[in-house]
């Protein structure tokens, strides 16, 4: 263990160490010459120049925030005047310290702060700061106050210049020659001062030419055309902007003017012209959007005409609303389709199903489906002449204009309301007796008495029956009555619409395809159907069993891919052409073939009865006009 006088001497000699230490790092902190050093810290800021003595070995003083801004960079003068103003307001030319460049750097800084920059007197910052440069002209802060000095007397002499005071620019040049440096700013500077006794004149003229309101137009003798002459000399010229911009406004009222009077060609014609003088200005597009609105509110107004004129069926109308909407930048295609459907299908669309109410009676027509437009090949091709010879040649036809189509056979309810209502007296009653099925031999034949209220074999008929036993006079009639009571054009359909809507778009033999049906589809004769003293079809589709032996009511089975039912099937039907034996000079846009007074018209489609031959899409028979069977009935078309 250490005696206690050994302890006693190394606390002491601890103690000196630090007392040194302590000494070594205050001598190092504020006074760094002494030792020969400079601090990392002070190297970043040492300015030397080629030729002279280095001044690293005296500590220059530390600089403030402010100041080290001020010498951080690019020149300050290379900042936009406005900012440039302002930072010079704030800075100072002082430095804290007793040296005589403190004194002289402070006293200019007050000097600036009173506004006295360039004076004559000895007191002006120009000449404090002029005093500092040539005792000390590497201190930093002498280059500071320099550079700050400099940035003022740019920016006062842009302010001079900018306010028209060409002789006080003129001051602050020459007070800026005398500051070393910056060469480049005196030169633009002298360049603007030189156009201003160019521009001053200019300017008054431009103001006459503004008072006496000949702001733009073609020539030399306008405002706007002195300006860009001001602006060629000066381009920075803030009087020539503001009249460029004075301008402009009057080209953007005349604009908005135009668009309020819907006089759009002059309202371009205007923008255009303020486009051209000034084309990135907010006033510019401001302006743009607010007639873009304009033009917007008058296409929504033109959209609602156009829609009204479409509901009263002006179609002509509803299309010149239109396009003067879609002129306005409006979305008219689907309005456009809404008309060309109009125009097609009477607002309809294909496979809508409608019905029309009568006007004067109670009661309605039946239920109507839109048929679509569209091509097809009628008949059948060439394969054996004594088989296809009525069906040829296959041609093409056209069914340009839409059409409406019952959707099922007219039943014996619709056909009683007619009867009841007209006072028509059917041919079945005018003449005595129809075509019956004769359930004894299996075969048709004329049985008196029988008429439409009955069914195929004579006896009374369901209500939701195909009418039976009715001529084409008879059908004829109906479709003139429906006429008169809904206000619409209904008729029979012709020969090629009817052939056309059984096809529904297929080129199979059968709607369904081919052969036998996999389900069923229609009332047709099936190997599979008996009557009822169970007979059976000796000419069958094999397999298939509706159910049925003789009509079935309609809509029993499936709709076609159009939406009908029982166009192949059911009952045979009259349509409106007169019989000729084949299709040689038959119409093609599927319009009827009709002779003045032919005694032969055409039926289309299988019934219950039918050999499977008899179902084909193209199949067609004949019959004189009073013909009246339990195999036929018919439906009624409507153009829209």
């Amino acid at each position: 263990m250490p005696n206690p006088q050994s302890v006693t001497r190394q606390h002491a000699i601890g103690g000196a160490i630090g007392v040194l230490l302590l000494v070594f790092a205050l001598v190092y902190r504020f006074f760094p010459a002494a030792l020969k050093v400079e601090p990392a810290i002070l190297k970043s800021h040492s300015h030397t120049t080629s030729g002279a003595p280095s001044r690293a070995a005296t500590a220059p003083p530390r600089l403030t925030p402010a100041e080290s801004e001020l010498n951080a960079g690019p020149p300050i003068s290379l900042a936009p005047t406005a900012v440039i103003a302002a930072r010079a307001r704030e800075g100072s030319f002082g430095v804290a310290g007793n040296g005589k460049i403190s004194e002289l750097l402070a006293a200019a800084g007050k000097a600036a702060r009173g506004g006295n920059l360039a004076g004559p007197d000895k007191d002006s910052a120009l000449a404090l700061v002029l005093e500092a440069v040539r005792q000390a002209p590497e201190d930093p802060h002498v280059k500071s106050a320099v550079s700050l000095l400099h940035a003022r007397l740019v920016a006062n002499a842009q302010q001079s210049l900018a306010s028209g005071d060409a002789d006080a620019a003129r001051a602050g040049l020459e007070a800026l020659k005398q500051l070393p440096g910056r060469d480049g700013d005196i030169a633009a500077l002298s360049a603007r001062i030189d156009a201003a006794d160019k521009v001053q004149p200019l300017l008054e003229q431009a103001s006459e030419l503004v008072q006496k309101d000949k702001l733009e137009g073609p020539g030399d003798d306008t405002a706007l055309a002195v300006y860009r002459k001001v602006l060629i000399l000066d381009p920075e010229n803030v009087v020539a902007r503001q009249g460029l911009q004075r301008v402009q406004q009057a080209a953007l009222d005349r604009a908005l003017t135009a668009a309020a009077q819907n006089n759009d060609a002059k309202a371009d014609a205007a923008l255009a012209d303020a486009a051209a003088i000034l084309p990135s200005s907010s006033a510019l597009a401001q302006t743009r959007t607010r007639i873009v609105a304009m033009r917007g509110g008058r296409a929504d107004n033109l959209m609602v005409q156009a829609q009204s004129a479409l509901d009263a069926g002006n179609l002509d109308l509803a299309l010149k609303l239109a396009d003067q909407a879609g002129t306005l930048g409006a979305s008219t295609d689907a309005f456009l389709a809404r008309v060309e459907n109009a125009r097609e299908y009477a607002s309809y669309h294909p496979g809508q199903v409608f019905t029309d109410h009568f006007l004067d009676i109670v009661g309605q027509a039946p239920a109507m489906v839109v048929v679509p437009r569209g091509s097809f090949l009628m008949g059948a091709p060439q394969r054996s002449r004594s088989q296809t010879s009525a069906e040829q040649p296959h041609h093409e036809v056209t069914i340009a204009k839409g059409f409406a189509l019952a959707r099922a056979e007219v039943t014996v309810a619709e056909f009683r309301v007619f009867v009841r209502t007209s006072g028509y007296v059917p041919d079945s009653d005018r003449l005595g007796g129809a075509s019956v099925y004769d359930e004894a031999n299996g075969r048709m034949q004329m049985r008196s008495g029988a008429g439409w209220q009955d069914d195929y074999a004579g006896q009374r008929a369901r209500d939701n029956d195909p009418v039976v036993n009715v001529s084409w006079n008879d059908a004829h009639a109906y479709a003139e009555w429906l006429s008169r009571h809904t206000g619409k054009r209904y008729r029979l359909p012709t020969e090629a619409e009817y052939e056309y809507s059984e096809r529904a778009g297929t080129t199979t033999t059968y709607w369904w395809g081919e052969g036998t049906p996999k389900q069923k589809v229609e009332n047709l004769t099936g190997s599979g159907d008996r009557s009822p003293s169970h007979r059976s079809w000796a000419n069958a589709f094999s397999g298939y069993n509706d159910g049925y032996w003789g009509p079935a009511p309609v809509m029993s089975f499936l709709a076609n891919p159009f939406g009908l039912y029982d166009m192949s099937g059911n009952v045979s039907e009259w349509v409106v052409d007169c019989w000729h034996e084949n299709y040689v000079r038959a119409p093609t846009d599927g319009s009827a073939w009709v002779n003045p007074g032919c005694g032969e018209r055409v039926i289309r489609g299988g019934s219950w009865g039918s050999a499977p031959d008899q179902d084909r899409s193209s199949f067609r028979q004949g019959a004189t006009a009073d013909t009246r069977s339990g195999r036929v009935g018919f439906r009624v078309a409507r153009d829209l």
